[in-house]
């Protein structure tokens, strides 16, 4: 937290100093350009190696939990529905609240000013090459030329694979890539360790370009975003109401103890104590909190997808471009898979290593999301919130498949 905060405070200096000193002092502009760019290769260039090595892991412990029993194997079909929901979602939402509270034309004009050329990072095919292209014949080239979605479809398909092994082999290549990833994890958080720094030349550079209109379009983007994961948490009330046959009100009081420590502490994991008193109160026998709430915090987050697919079209919005229907089911795909490895990660480093591969996929640029990231800690909390609230809704409605509620 204290990170977050730092980074927060360099924004919010990056863009005051830029706003002061204008386009007047140019030298100054280019020295914050080279130096948040360089920043921001360096932070890139962890983001496909970080991402096959966490999803294969994630796959590889879902393979292990499904083996537990008929319990895990239901959690987990019912938790990667809601994921693959949440991302659809995202996709219809998020447009509609941009179409019915836009950002003012001139906020617009002053951020595709600050960012730079409005022209997408790479082509969208069309749908049928884009059917076509889904498996890869050469899986090196796909990296290369970041081609997220085949990419994801190999790793995917070989961690599958992989869980088919003898004990030995497959625990052999699980602990390979465990390594991978957490030898990037270590890179990332040396990248972030300077991030205040990344961010302040970034910030400083909009806010020259941008002016006052720069705080103006992040306000209208924490609201967009939140107001996306908060569908989530509504609908956490109706999987309650006819998952799990509970009062919405009964639900709501039994889960207030966990969300007001999420707000607190930002993360599902220190709730987990809390989730389950809460399902105690709603009559959740031990037996199913035991088994679901654990998955639900090792692997599932309801309101990844939504909010980060919503992170990208927003920023695709800010910047002019427009989003083709295969272009949105190319995110609705990548944010639905990729949350699966990236759950455990640190806000910061989970923000980066979720929403790049999107932006990559959609052809969106990936350089706004070094000044989002700076104020992540704002739509955060209602990621928190949401995925708890979540979790305690689905422990419910798999309790009373199973008998196991009052």
């Amino acid at each position: 937290m204290n990170r977050a905060y730092l980074i927060l405070l360099a924004l919010i200096t990056g863009l005051l100093l830029g706003i002061f000193i204008e386009d007047g002092a140019p030298a100054w502009l280019n020295s914050a350009d080279i130096i948040g760019t360089a920043w921001l290769n360096a932070l890139r260039m962890t983001v496909i190696p970080l991402i096959i090595s966490l999803l294969i892991t994630g796959v590889l412990q879902a393979a292990a939990m499904a083996r537990a029993g008929r319990m895990t194997v239901k959690s987990l079909i019912v938790m990667i529905v809601i994921l693959w929901c949440s991302s659809i979602m995202a996709a219809i939402v998020t447009p509609s609240l941009l179409a019915f509270f836009p950002l003012g034309d001139e906020y617009v004009v002053a951020m595709q000013a600050a960012l730079g050329s409005a022209e997408p990072v790479g082509e969208v095919p069309p749908f049928s090459a884009f059917l076509q292209a889904l498996i890869p014949t050469n899986i090196v080239n796909s990296a290369g030329n970041d081609e997220i979605l085949p990419l994801i479809i190999f790793t995917l398909l070989f961690a599958f694979a992989v869980s088919k092994l003898e004990n030995k082999q497959r625990n052999t290549i699980a602990d390979f890539f465990a390594a991978i990833s957490e030898a990037m994890l270590i890179m990332i958080n040396w990248i972030l360790f300077i991030a205040p720094i990344g961010v302040f030349a970034l910030a400083m550079s909009v806010g020259a370009k941008a002016g006052a209109a720069a705080f103006g379009a992040l306000i209208h983007y924490v609201l967009i975003v939140t107001a996306v994961g908060t569908v989530v948490w509504i609908a956490a009330f109706f999987l309650a109401v006819f998952g799990a046959r509970k009062n919405p009100i009964t639900f709501f009081k039994a889960a207030i103890p966990s969300q007001v420590l999420a707000i607190s502490t930002q993360s599902s994991l220190a709730c987990l104590p809390a989730m389950v008193k809460g399902s105690h109160k709603l009559g959740v026998g031990s037996r199913s909190t035991d088994v679901v709430l654990p998955i639900a915090v090792a692997l599932f987050r309801a309101t990844g997808p939504c909010m980060n697919l919503a992170v990208v079209i927003y920023v695709a919005y800010l910047l002019g471009l427009d989003l083709s229907i295969t272009a949105l089911a190319i995110g609705v795909a990548v944010a639905a898979t990729t949350t699966l490895g990236a759950v455990s990660l640190p806000g910061s480093v989970s923000f980066i290593a979720s929403i790049a591969p999107i932006c990559i996929a959609m052809g969106v640029p990936i350089e706004p999301l070094v000044i989002l990231v700076a104020i992540e800690a704002f739509p955060d909390l209602m990621r928190t919130i949401g995925n708890v609230t979540m979790n305690m809704a689905v422990t419910a409605t798999i309790a009373r498949s199973e008998d196991d509620i009052s």
